[in-house]
């Protein structure tokens, strides 16, 4: 059986998460679900969240990937943690202004100047 391709990429600049989306496509509910899963795993391990996740490979994702976001975010701010989303693609970008979510998530063009606002 072939190894799944992992969705993302983790990696930690001045204590924070980073996790770069791998897909370009962020549609499927598996997909979603296992992305979903594996954040929130990691918002529970740690004592405050500080998360920044990097959009810069996708390019189409579904409105359950937003209720994934809206979810996770939910967590993180019951955590006491901080949660910003950066290098997102124009038309994701106006998904979030249309559904007003870039009114509720912190949205940063890089990923340093997502990391750099997280206190």
């Amino acid at each position: 059986m072939a190894k799944a391709k992992p969705k993302f990429k983790v990696s930690e600049t001045d204590g924070v998460t980073v996790i770069t989306l791998a897909d370009q496509r962020i549609l499927d509910e598996l997909s979603i679900s296992a992305i979903g899963n594996e954040l929130a795993e990691r918002v529970a391990q740690a004592p405050v969240p500080k998360m920044v996740i990097d959009f810069r490979n996708v390019t189409n994702m579904s409105s359950s990937a937003l209720g994934m976001l809206i979810t996770l975010h939910k967590r993180i701010r019951e955590a006491n943690g901080q949660l910003r989303l950066c290098n997102i693609q124009p038309t994701i970008e106006e998904v979030f202004k249309i559904t007003r979510l870039n009114e509720i998530f912190q949205i940063y063009k890089s990923q340093d100047d997502a990391v750099d606002s997280i206190e």
